[in-house]
């Protein structure tokens, strides 16, 4: 067990900077992740849950160390989330794929209704409110301010939510993605969570070129199978 420790605890230090390899490849699994999600490629979702598992290792600091010190709680629960809703859009995507005779194109991306939109906008305010109370009841390791609770239950909320949006294929979740991006990136940064931050100010750019192809794959393309659409909701 002695090598899986060293390869577990391996860190790669820049600096007076100590950072964990399970970082690194964590979010590197997120990031092809993600190209996956903007080709519309089913294994995305696989590729992405092998990364949420190392970053939880990696954020849950209380149980697993972490050269920072630090429990980001927001940052651990989501991965737990992300990867039940990747479970869900792995599955929804699969069930797409198969009804398309095998195309390459896992769904065809719209926007969200009015009534989607406006119930996901609804659950993101009462979340974040109900989060940043729970994670100032739950409290850190470290004397953290007010207003981190906040930014954490954003990023929190905001992430499940986006991924959800990915599994039913709205274009919306681009936008989402730009606005727990906006909160997420100086969290992380202040963290001292360096290769995530980073991580995610790329990502931005991906998430800004990834809306234009959706869009216009949602404006060029027609669903071959709407009902299922419907059937699986």
């Amino acid at each position: 067990m002695n090598w899986l420790e060293r390869l577990f605890e391996a860190q790669l230090t820049i600096g007076s900077s100590h950072i964990l390899w399970r970082e690194i490849i964590g979010n590197a699994f997120g990031f092809a992740s993600a190209i996956g999600g903007m080709r519309r490629r089913v294994w995305a979702w696989p590729v992405g849950i092998i990364g949420n598992v190392l970053l939880f290792t990696v954020f849950f600091g209380v149980a697993f160390t972490n050269p920072q010190n630090q429990t980001l709680y927001g940052q651990a629960g989501r991965q737990v989330f992300f990867i039940l809703t990747s479970v869900y859009g792995w599955w929804r995507w699969q069930q797409h794929r198969n009804a398309r005779g095998g195309d390459e194109h896992a769904i065809t991306p719209r926007w969200a209704t009015m009534r989607e939109r406006a119930a996901y906008v609804g659950v993101w305010v009462a979340g974040v409110v109900i989060g940043q109370w729970l994670f100032a009841t739950i409290g850190t390791n470290w004397p953290a301010p007010r207003w981190y609770f906040w930014c954490d239950a954003w990023i929190f909320v905001g992430s499940m939510l986006a991924t959800y949006a990915m599994a039913r294929g709205w274009n919306d979740f681009w936008l989402m993605w730009i606005a727990v991006d906006l909160v997420g990136v100086p969290l992380l940064w202040h963290s001292k969570f360096y290769p995530s931050a980073i991580l995610y100010a790329v990502y931005g750019a991906l998430v800004l070129y990834g809306f234009t192809v959706w869009l216009k794959a949602s404006r060029e393309e027609k669903d071959p199978q709407p009902e299922l659409t419907e059937a699986i909701s």
